[in-house]
């Protein structure tokens, strides 16, 4: 999908096809305003203005002359309800005539509803465009929608045809597109440097590595993105039944948010001194995995009991988050699929998020509201640091309770940040089970619309 084929510039709303959008309790007026056969029209098809309900009204000679959209009793609980059109309307252009709150997140609803994932069938691509609505920035939206895309072709893409090095290739592009500086850590600079990293990868044919790419002037504010990029996870010794690892193609899901929102950051210069960093490895089973039992050390030097080797995404994440700890970023956040139990709390459409940094807590929340990408604090509640401790090493990446599995993990990878003055741990799904508007079934963006605004809020171009 090319969002500047689906999104056109709001000069095309002279000669679109209107959609007026109206409430239940509105109907009758909005059914006033439209000419008297069209007004029948909707009468005779008994529209009532029902949530999502799309009646296309014609005119004398048959063609589409507007289109009413229903937005039930209230305001749509979800903005990018109207964007349920991209699908459903017939070839043509259209613009939005009045009734929706958020044209802005309505137009976004468009684009990212409009999404197929094409790399192994052709998909019927959607036939209706929209014109940007006046005063709406249709080049962002555009720039969204790509990054979005990115992460979503990305996650859907099978471990066959992604593994650590085609997900370096795809890290590579991005960089080398905005000017990046790029290297790999492999082999055994690997092994010496990032402990962690190369023992949970050590079982793969396919080898780890660790990506880390770097943007803007060494001056400017550090932001430094860290992604978990487990391109396929089998549970390691610790094999998960075979259920269970049928959507583990996304477990580098945290790695393609980053990339994602590092695109954005980079294609819209925000002053900063941008770092990313991605472990890229495979979770396998060979002579040469790490064992439950083994005791690991970490780049930071602690010491961590091997309780469970399908725990391996806090360990891969442990060592990189101590490299970009060591220059004491400004704003440090990762990003990682990293516990079934962020599920079992909140559901798949509600990522938790974990921080110290209240002032950063408050302003991720309020720019996940505005921007339609919802997130939710949970705590560092630091006594259950008790639930992983190891009689024999510093730490266990796993422990022996299953309670608070979401948190025990956040307060895991925390033990390996000292020195970032902010920072904020994500557990994302990175997945829509069932489709909802502007989200169709499938991988998908959590987090980094929010993420973005308010890095753009923070540091302005």
């Amino acid at each position: 999908m090319d969002p500047a084929e689906i999104l056109l510039d709001a000069d095309a709303a002279e000669g679109a096809v209107p959609i007026i959008a109206c409430r239940t309790a509105g109907l009758d007026q909005a059914l006033a305003e439209l000419p008297p056969r069209q007004a029948a029209w909707a009468k005779a098809n008994q529209f009532k203005a029902e949530s999502g309900r799309v009646l296309v009204c014609p005119d004398e000679q048959g063609q589409v002359a507007q289109v009413l959209f229903g937005l039930g009793g209230e305001d749509p609980a979800d903005p990018f309800l109207p964007g349920k059109l991209a699908r459903l309307l017939p070839a043509g252009t259209y613009s939005f005539a009045g009734g929706i709150a958020d044209e802005r997140l309505a137009a976004l609803g468009w684009l990212l509803e409009a999404y197929e994932f094409t790399r192994y069938r052709t998909a019927a691509r959607s036939a209706a465009s929209l014109a940007a609505p006046r005063g709406v920035d249709a080049s962002a939206l555009r720039s969204t929608t790509a990054a979005v895309t990115l992460v979503r072709d990305l996650i859907n893409t099978p471990a066959n045809d992604l593994g650590p090095a085609e997900l370096e290739a795809v890290a590579r592009g991005v960089a080398e597109r905005h000017g990046a500086s790029f290297s790999i850590t492999a082999g055994e600079a690997l092994a010496e440097g990032f402990p962690l990293i190369h023992a949970v990868g050590a079982a793969s044919s396919r080898p780890p590595r660790l990506i880390d790419f770097t943007s803007g002037e060494p001056d400017r504010p550090k932001l430094t993105l860290v992604g978990k990029g487990v391109t396929f996870d089998t549970g390691g010794l610790d094999i998960k039944p075979s259920a269970n690892m049928l959507l583990m193609k996304k477990d580098m899901g945290g790695a393609a948010n980053v990339l994602g929102l590092a695109a954005l950051i980079m294609e819209a210069r925000l002053p900063v001194r941008l770092r990313v960093l991605i472990p890229a490895v495979d979770n396998a089973i060979s002579g040469s995995a790490f064992r439950p039992g083994d005791i690991l050390r970490s780049r930071k030097g602690l010491t961590v009991e091997i309780g469970n080797t399908d725990a391996e995404g806090r360990l891969i994440l442990a060592d990189a988050l101590a490299l970009a700890d060591e220059e004491a970023p400004d704003l440090m956040i990762d990003m990682a699929t990293l516990t079934g139990a962020a599920r079992v709390a909140l559901g798949p459409d509600l990522p938790p998020f974990y921080t110290d940094d209240d002032r950063l807590a408050e302003s991720l929340a309020s720019h996940g509201r505005a921007e339609n990408d919802p997130l939710w604090r949970l705590p560092l509640w630091r006594p259950y640091n008790a639930l992983f401790e190891s009689k024999i090493a510093d730490l266990n990446n796993a422990g022996s309770s299953g309670f608070a599995g979401s948190i025990t993990a956040a307060l895991f990878l925390r033990r390996f940040v000292e020195r970032a003055r902010s920072y904020a741990h994500f557990d994302i799904f990175a997945w829509t089970p069932t489709a909802k508007p502007g989200r169709p079934v499938g991988g998908d963006a959590q987090g980094i619309r929010a993420l973005f605004s308010l890095c753009r809020e923070r540091w302005p171009a």
